[in-house]
């Protein structure tokens, strides 16, 4: 896969205690993603020790069970420590809990290990280029037992639900944009976004802007083909 980041190829970390997936992810990496260097760390620590001394890394990628990591919310210590770096989780845990907690510590992504080379890729080129990304598959899970189910068929109601202009400000939202930046593209005051936000918020059941923008890129691209909004809809 190739795209505009080969103009500036990209220096990615990946931060697994198993050796062999560190292996895959350079390979996809180097070959479909034309990264200048991979470095390859074994720990939580050590992924850190390593960026601090690397301000050149653009990508980095932690799975979310290896020496030195607690939990997602570990994550906010390198979005915190390094704002320019790209955080993705990459693991085997499809736990919505652990989703949400991610994205809430500001990942930029979070990939099952289960998906194959291309799907890889292709998702992390999406990171690149500054997509919030999770996989449908995993965009409406929840953790086995929890009463709140999230089902992908309500979770589509509640979108398709939307008014046109917060259907368009769930789109702004998706695509990065701050709320002073949404007001200004559709012409709003930055209080009466705000007040969208919060509906989005309650209607996708997330509590941040990065938990709505994953879920609502997943759920705008399900919805895309059949439900287009309706000619004088209310905003």
């Amino acid at each position: 896969m190739n795209s505009e980041n080969d103009a500036t190829p990209v220096v990615a970390l990946t931060a697994d205690d198993d050796e062999f997936f560190r292996i895959a992810l350079r390979s996809i990496l180097t070959k479909q993603l034309g990264a200048r260097e991979v470095i390859e760390t074994g720990t939580f620590d050590d992924a850190i020790d390593k960026l601090a001394l690397r301000r050149d890394v653009s990508l980095a990628l932690f799975d979310l069970q290896m020496p030195g990591i607690d939990d997602p919310a570990s994550l906010r210590l390198v979005r915190e420590s390094f704002p320019d770096v790209r955080v993705v989780v990459v693991s085997s845990s499809q736990q919505r809990e652990n989703i949400l907690a991610a994205l809430e510590a500001g990942a930029h992504g979070y990939l099952p290990k289960s998906l194959g080379p291309g799907d890889l890729a292709r998702a992390l080129g999406l990171v690149l280029e500054g997509t919030i990304f999770v996989p449908p598959s995993l965009a409406v899970l929840t953790p086995a037992g929890d009463a709140s189910e999230l089902a992908s068929s309500s979770s589509e109601v509640a979108v398709i639900s939307l008014t046109r202009r917060q259907r368009q400000v769930l789109e702004l939202l998706v695509s990065g944009k701050s709320n002073k930046s949404i007001a200004r593209a559709m012409g709003l005051g930055e209080g009466t976004v705000k007040i969208h936000v919060a509906a989005l918020f309650r209607n996708l059941g997330v509590t941040n802007r990065a938990a709505a923008a994953a879920m609502g890129a997943r759920l705008l691209v399900a919805e895309k083909p059949t439900n287009q909004p309706k000619r004088g809809e209310d905003g």
